[in-house]
């Protein structure tokens, strides 16, 4: 038997591991371009408030989306969507979009501009069924990033389907970990989107931005915390600041701004350059002068309420760097959840310990728990009798408490993420990989079955 010289398994080596794979195939890395222009083909059009059309996560009134993975979905007939994207669109936005349940396919989009998601081409466009009508489902990746939706065609003669909701709704309310950041396909590879996509039948809103934190004050250039921004629909990014204010920020030097924009482009490449001192940072990477305070208070009554709502937020309060005391952490996580109450009162809600990396130890390693006993205090104080006997509500926008309509069985639970994820599922820059993002959602999704009897609907679909 002649064994290869170690010239030719190294050459064997080198070729294999020039294509990056994921899950066996080669990683694509340049999205197709799918502008078009809109005056070569004959289309139906739709506005943007078209009632077919459901907008997935938070959206403003403008049509603007706001934090993790928003989205649109509706069904059509024929073989053709296009979507019109707004000026409020930041150029360069990573989407992903499919039809019905198969793969997701992903492009970047332009503002003003009109891209072609669906034609004759489409893979399985042609097949009838069994999802019929065919749905069409697009998902925003990033952020910081975001896009305006101006309005949706079809091909001539063909028309937008409304689809009803799904039957369960969950919220995700986090910080980058919720977000995916730096996840292969960022908030679309996140756990908090592979919980709500894992379980099936399910809609999903992941209310979530890197650097936030709880406690409502400054923390890595956001502004405020989750205690006060998850009741308004825009993030806390500077993006938002420039459409609907609320973010403004004093001068700050070039260092500080660098770490606003790396927390808000886990694509180093793809971020903007700085401009001008003396200004307020921008979620598109550039600054601006203007700065009002007029942002949008999220109108609850547009879903219906959530039966489920997980959080997992302390990873920056637990920074010394933003000043945070424990106390401060425990006040402002109570209100948050007494705010879930008093817009939910039906949900139940999820707090998750936070793994706060890994440290080598002599010759093993150990996990960092860093507020883990503040967390637990939350999830007993919301258990004991003193709060259910007399449940207390919060509301960031008129700045009140208030006292629920009666008493409240017990609502609040505690996931305790120890032993989940390995020091070697935390990638180099302090966040989960792919593959410590699925353990996350895959111990989380039993725990939600076994905790809340929710069957698994997922039978085949990404």
């Amino acid at each position: 038997m002649k064994l290869p010289s170690l010239a030719t398994v190294l050459a064997c080596v080198s070729a294999a591991t020039a294509t990056i794979l994921e899950n066996g195939r080669p990683r694509v890395t340049d999205f197709p371009n799918t502008k078009v222009d809109l005056t070569t083909g004959d289309y139906e059009t739709y506005g943007a408030d078209a009632p077919e059309i459901s907008y997935k996560g938070r959206w403003d009134s403008k049509k603007i989306s706001w934090w993790a993975a928003p989205g649109i979905k509706f069904g059509f007939t024929g073989q053709t969507v296009a979507v019109t994207f707004g000026p409020h669109t930041i150029s360069g936005t990573l989407v992903a979009y499919r039809i019905a349940g198969l793969d997701w396919m992903h492009t970047n989009v332009t503002a003003g501009a009109t891209h072609l998601f669906v034609s004759p081409a489409t893979p399985g466009i042609g097949l009838a069924g069994p999802v019929s009508p065919v749905t069409f489902e697009m998902r925003v990746t990033n952020w910081a990033y975001g896009v305006q939706v101006d309005s949706v065609h079809v091909a001539a003669g063909q028309r937008l389907v409304g689809i009803p909701d799904y039957p369960r709704r969950v919220e995700f309310i986090g910080d980058s970990l919720s977000a995916g950041m730096y996840a292969t396909y960022e908030a679309l590879a996140g756990f908090a989107y592979g919980v709500g996509a894992g379980l099936g039948d399910t809609e999903y809103s992941i209310t979530a931005y890197p650097g936030i934190c709880v406690a409502d004050q400054e923390c890595w250039g956001n502004p405020r915390g989750q205690s006060y921004q998850w009741f308004y629909t825009s993030d806390t990014g500077g993006r938002a600041a420039e459409v609907w204010g609320g973010t403004c920020r004093a001068y700050a030097p070039p260092e500080q701004q660098q770490q606003w924009t790396d927390l808000a482009y886990s694509n180093r490449s793809m971020a903007p350059d700085h401009q001008g001192p003396e200004m307020m940072a921008s979620g598109t990477g550039r600054l601006t002068a203007a700065c009002t305070d007029d942002p949008e208070p999220w109108d609850f009554s547009r879903n219906p309420p959530a039966d489920l709502v997980v959080i997992n937020l302390g990873t920056n309060d637990a920074n010394a760097a933003n000043s945070v005391s424990k106390a401060a952490y425990v006040q402002h996580y109570k209100k948050l959840i007494q705010g879930i109450h008093g817009k939910w009162p039906k949900a139940q809600v999820i707090i998750m310990q936070m793994w706060q990396g890994f440290f080598q130890d002599g010759n093993t390693y150990g996990q960092h728990t860093d507020l883990r006993d503040e967390v637990y205090s939350v999830y007993e104080y919301f258990n004991s009798e003193e709060y259910l006997s007399s449940p207390t509500t919060w509301d960031a926008v008129t700045n009140t408490t208030g006292k629920a309509c009666g008493p409240a069985k017990p609502f609040v639970h505690f996931f305790n993420t120890t032993g989940i994820l390995q020091h070697n599922d935390i990638g180099g820059q302090w966040h989960p990989t792919d593959v410590g993002q699925i353990k996350v959602a895959s111990h989380l999704i039993q725990y939600i079955t076994l905790k809340l009897g929710w069957p698994l609907f997922a039978t085949g679909p990404e």
